[in-house]
């Protein structure tokens, strides 16, 4: 008798009801095949604190802890069917978008962030690997900021991206919060610059962001922390703006999101700093100190 026939065992329990949910982050970005960057670092990081993490790949690259060897973008049409099969069938609270290789591929996320009114979008403009590999084509970068700036919840460039995205050097602390102005000024609605690649005993940081009460004069939050010293760390910006999504999907703000999530690189930092992982600049630690994956309530 075939199993479709076959009388159901009533020794056998019944299914559980489902009650609950996982918190879910999607992460539009490439993969890593050394992983410690793009889609594995961000599904390690959505793992470690917490939630349930899915992927849209939008190239693949040959890579290690040395640099980048190869990279070929997948087609746009296979990317926009990555996004709205998770979508349409688990759904998504947060959003972070990576490596962006091409127009064609910026043009079909920004149309899935409009089709699926995402609630929270996180932008890192990946455009150049810690080993110094260009990631992103020329004619790329005017249509990222035309069609996501205006998108994304907050952007994250580090001191190359940022100083490429403005025509201009970004050469030391007091540099930062211009930056961060400037690129408000494009368009985006709150920036995060990334200080860590200015030299010095210190790592700063500062973040942009309107306020419902004031959005014409945006709010400016600084951070000066002790550098970690360490050769792991690769990856460490797509990390960070995973850990963002992750806190704004379990519920934080922008700021305290970013304060979390900077909490966890630096952990993560630490954690790893001892590490051998390949002859380069290897990743962090991310799984240091995982956290129970998040449950929400089911609506009924």
């Amino acid at each position: 008798m075939s199993d479709i026939l076959r009388p159901a065992d009533p020794s056998t329990p019944a299914a559980a009801v489902p009650t609950a949910r996982y918190v879910r982050v999607l992460t539009i970005a490439g993969s890593d095949s050394g992983g410690g960057a793009g889609i594995q670092a961000d599904l390690k990081t959505m793992a470690a604190l917490g939630c349930y993490g899915m992927s849209a790949i939008t190239a693949i690259t040959a890579q290690n802890t040395q640099g980048v060897r190869a990279i070929q973008a997948l087609p746009p049409e296979l990317l926009a069917q990555q996004i709205d099969a998770v979508v349409e069938d688990i759904g998504v609270d947060a959003v972070k978008i990576g490596m962006l290789h091409d127009p064609a591929v910026v043009q079909v996320v920004a149309q899935a962030i409009r089709r699926h009114r995402f609630a929270h979008v996180v932008l890192d403009p990946v455009m150049v690997a810690a080993s110094g590999d260009k990631l992103i084509a020329e004619e790329t970068v005017a249509v990222l900021v035309r069609e996501l700036f205006p998108l994304a919840s907050v952007i994250t460039p580090n001191l190359d991206e940022a100083a490429w995205l403005l025509g201009r050097p970004i050469a030391a602390v007091d540099d930062l919060a211009p930056a961060a102005q400037a690129l408000h000024a494009l368009g985006a609605r709150a920036v995060l610059v990334k200080g860590g690649h200015l030299p010095g005993a210190q790592v700063s940081d500062v973040l942009l962001l309107d306020t419902a009460a004031n959005a014409h004069e945006p709010a400016l939050h600084r951070w000066h922390d002790e550098r970690i010293p360490s050769r792991n760390t690769h990856g460490t910006g797509c990390t960070l703006s995973s850990a963002i999504a992750c806190h704004l999907a379990l519920g934080l703000a922008l700021e305290p999101a970013v304060v979390a999530a900077r909490a966890y690189v630096r952990e993560a930092l630490l954690a790893g700093a001892d590490l051998k992982v390949g002859h380069g600049h290897g990743p962090l630690n991310h799984g240091h100190a995982p956290k129970a994956a998040v449950r929400v309530a089911l609506i009924s």
